[in-house]
């Protein structure tokens, strides 16, 4: 049995798809979910403008920004 995989992809303010940071693996869009509500702030600090969730490498759900303040 596999599971599923859940991932974010992080963008910067260009649109463009970031190496650094990683995310985790998520078995369950409710972890991966609750993951971003807890560190989307610290994603901020490290040029990440937009997270985009990922099931199996394909997108999710529409694209997240992620905008301090």
């Amino acid at each position: 049995m596999t599971r599923v995989q859940w991932e974010w992809s992080f963008l910067d303010a260009q649109d463009v798809v970031l190496d650094r940071p990683l995310s985790p693996a998520f078995t369950n869009r409710f972890d991966a979910e609750a993951w971003i509500g807890e560190h989307w702030r610290h994603l901020t600090t490290q040029g990440v403008a937009v997270a985009q969730l990922l099931q199996q490498g394909e997108p999710a759900a529409p694209p997240l920004p992620l905008r301090a303040g």
